[in-house]
């Protein structure tokens, strides 16, 4: 039984970044201190782990396990964990899915297999995911739903599909990148009679999203901006068009760099972030993931000065 039983995905969930040593293994002490930063935010309900954020392709079971571990240990008696479910093959998935559980993950974020990008049929996606939840239990599912120009995204009818063949899927992390279907998925998955929550994952246009009626939000670089969010989710759920219009000028800043091309170095960038902001001490990532140069360094820091979460003087001092 997970520690959080009555879980149901919504509000704001960041996905945490994971800080490595300089020969690449995972900095407990360093991650202990994310993760109480970042639980510790006013208005986050729950926290994800061994996703994108945390570059989970190039993450082992082992180290999956540890991290968990760990983030149980530092904040589950206190927070929901979410835990994503990351594999190529879907016998794979089932096996993370049943760790996870088995470790207290109050609800799990199923990833599309790799192999969807060749195309997939529709009965390839049911079968996923019956294999995970088969795994899983009773436990809550989010359905990672990806654009449909990478060939990874479902359609808002797959996603009814799946909702009524997986009686536990209970959210969808939205990164269509559409406006018009992210407003579909909102407007159908959630007056379903078993509601699907949708979950932003447009941080380009977070607030726009929101406002469609989104019941929350799951984002890496919510392991930076957390109190952002949490309060602009907080502003459109009270209808203060105002006031969310002026924290999403605050993000947008950060929004243009974090997520520019190669959108592969999005997480790399957070972890820069961090350190800018003396959250963090050090950056290390694992190939084929390489260091930023200083020209985006110079980048990020005038983001944060704009976003006024980095003052001038110590943005000059950052860069000495």
């Amino acid at each position: 039984m997970t520690r959080h039983a009555s879980f149901v995905p919504r509000g704001v969930i960041p996905a945490v970044i994971l800080p490595f040593t300089p020969d690449l293994e995972v900095d407990e002490p360093a991650f202990r201190r994310h993760l109480r930063h970042v639980a510790g935010t006013r208005g986050v309900a729950a926290l994800t782990v061994n996703a994108h954020s945390m570059e989970a392709s190039s993450l082992s079971a082992a180290d999956q396990r540890l991290t968990m571990d760990i983030a149980l240990d530092e904040v589950g008696d206190r927070m929901p964990l979410v835990h994503g479910v990351y594999a190529d093959g879907s016998i794979e998935a089932a096996r993370l899915a049943a760790q996870a559980v088995a470790q207290g993950a109050s609800a799990l974020l199923v990833f599309p297999p790799n192999p969807f990008t060749l195309g997939y049929r529709p009965e390839m996606v049911v079968e996923h995911f019956r294999r995970v939840a088969d795994a899983a239990g009773d436990v809550p599912l989010i359905v990672f739903n990806y654009p449909l120009a990478i060939g990874q995204g479902y359609r808002t009818e797959l996603i009814v599909r799946l909702a009524e063949a997986v009686p536990t899927i209970a959210a969808i992390k939205d990164w269509c990148n559409d406006p018009t279907q992210s407003a579909e998925n909102v407007r159908v998955l959630q007056s379903l009679a078993r509601p699907v929550n949708v979950l932003s994952a447009h941080s380009a246009w977070l607030m726009q999203s929101l406002v469609a009626g989104c019941a929350g939000l799951l984002s890496g670089s919510g392991s930076v901006i957390a109190d952002l969010q949490a309060d602009l989710f907080d502003a459109v759920q009270r209808a203060d068009l105002a006031e969310a219009q002026r924290l999403a000028e605050r993000i947008a800043p950060l929004m243009a760099v974090f997520y520019a091309a190669p959108t592969v170095d999005m997480h790399n960038r957070m972890k820069e972030a961090l350190v800018m902001l003396g959250r963090q001490e050090r950056v290390y990532v694992r190939p084929p993931l390489v260091s930023i140069d200083d020209d985006e360094r110079a980048r990020l820091r005038a983001a944060l000065v704009a976003s006024g979460l980095l003052a001038p003087r110590a943005q000059a001092s950052a860069a000495g």
